[in-house]
């Protein structure tokens, strides 16, 4: 396992551009970040040392799932009669069955580090609260979840298993936050959204003592904890003597894209490699492939700084589509100055394929995906087939960010014909 997160960053040709103050439009420091998030977190927010210790309580923690492994998708070769050749990093066995724990446990440490008690968050899908919620659990710390409405109803198993782990798990927007009650009023029938959750959470950790706010996607520091994949897989594709000719990972704000992704691209950056790297988001909300690149805010209401990305506006309302976890406007600044250096490529995913590709998966590995995970299935299997068309040898790897187990009620929707386009 390895012993140091990477920060790609360092490697950059062109550096992300600074995040903004929104009433002064100066570039934000780290002592600005650390009334919302910890000290720790704010340094790595901005830091550019290329390599990272990973502290000794949080690999401890690690080790009750990782490495994970990497697998040959031997099934799903045969069913699509390619000569590629396919891998996947299985990130579903963690404790709570997706990626997100990788930077949940360090949040939560560096929050206990420093003597604070209460964490809020946001969740769309329940993943990344659920994986807050047990890291809190592990350091003794409180958490509040806002979950976003449309999944809090659509996934009830999701929100059990955060207060199994002794969160509390409010539904967005609430009546619990002036933001949340402002909110209600201006759209009363809004199945919510991730910026509209974060909104909620931010007011909670700014106003309440003894708080800070965790984020499980977009921000430089996630993205540095998730590349404890990409770190694993390299060794492990290194033992399989093989090495990717693409690498693909599902897209919402980007951790588990950035996680399997930056360590590769560490290769294409300082070897000259010519991998490829593409970002699978869901057609309902596609801020890579039609999104424009400016400064806006990484909330609905406007409490974050200003953040360089590709955004569809921090007003944005995505359908209320069933991967929760990828309704989210906009990207994190790392990935979209990647994306504008064309240093990586974005594709969007209709939801009905997406399933049917989680399906096939299903059949013929053995996994159920989770429906976030689906996407960057149907991006693979779409990469096999050009291999198969064009009568070439490819190497693909892909992150399955996590499984489905608590998502077949979305399955079973889609079974019955429900779900749209």
């Amino acid at each position: 396992m390895p012993t140091q997160w990477y920060n790609i960053v360092a490697d950059m040709p062109q550096p992300p551009q600074p995040m903004l103050d929104p009433q002064t439009r100066k570039p934000i420091t780290a002592e600005d970040l650390t009334s919302l998030f910890s000290e720790q977190s704010a340094r790595q927010e901005l830091t550019t040392e290329r390599f990272i210790d990973i502290p000794d309580e949080v690999r401890d923690l690690y080790r009750i799932w990782r490495p994970t492994p990497l697998v040959r998708a031997s099934g799903l070769e045969k069913a699509l009669d390619t000569p590629a050749k396919i891998y996947f990093k299985n990130e579903s066995i963690s404790p709570v069955g997706s990626h997100k724990l990788n930077s949940a446990i360090p949040q939560a440490y560096y929050c206990k580090q420093q003597g604070i008690r209460h964490m809020t968050t946001e969740t769309g899908a329940g993943q990344w609260g659920s994986a807050l919620s047990i890291a809190c659990k592990h350091f003794g710390l409180d958490l509040t979840v806002f979950m976003v409405n449309s999944s809090y109803e659509q996934k009830p198993y999701r929100k059990s298993v955060m207060r199994t782990y002794g969160a509390d798990v409010i539904p967005s927007p609430s009546p619990a936050t002036e933001v949340g009650r402002e909110l209600r009023e201006r759209f009363p029938n809004t199945p919510g959204s991730l910026g509209m959750a974060i909104s909620e959470a931010v007011e909670l950790a700014l106003n309440q003592p003894d708080t800070r706010y965790g984020i499980g996607s977009t921000m430089n520091h996630v993205c540095l904890h998730q590349t404890i994949i990409g770190e694993e897989a390299r060794k492990q594709m290194e033992i399989a003597g093989d090495y990717p000719d693409v690498v693909i990972g599902c897209f919402g704000g980007g951790s588990n894209f950035s996680g399997i992704a930056f360590p590769f691209m560490r290769d294409n950056l300082c070897n000259g490699n010519k991998t490829r790297f593409v970002a699978a988001e869901p057609e309902a909300c596609p801020k890579l492939t039609k999104g424009r690149f400016e400064y806006d805010f990484g909330d609905t209401e406007g409490f974050t700084p200003l953040i360089p990305m590709y955004t569809l506006g921090h007003d944005f309302e995505p359908a209320a589509i069933h991967a929760g976890g990828l309704r989210y406007h906009g990207a994190g600044a790392v990935v979209s100055q990647l994306l504008k250096d064309h240093l990586m490529e974005a594709v969007d995913v209709n939801q009905l394929d997406s399933f049917k590709a989680g399906i096939l998966f299903s059949q013929v590995e053995g996994i159920i995906p989770a429906p976030e995970s689906t996407h960057a299935i149907y991006a693979a299997i779409q990469e096999a087939l050009r291999a198969k068309e064009e009568g070439v040898e490819r190497t693909i790897l892909f992150c399955l960010s996590g499984h489905g187990l608590i998502d077949m009620a979305s399955y079973d929707r889609y079974f019955a014909g429900e779900l749209k386009q």
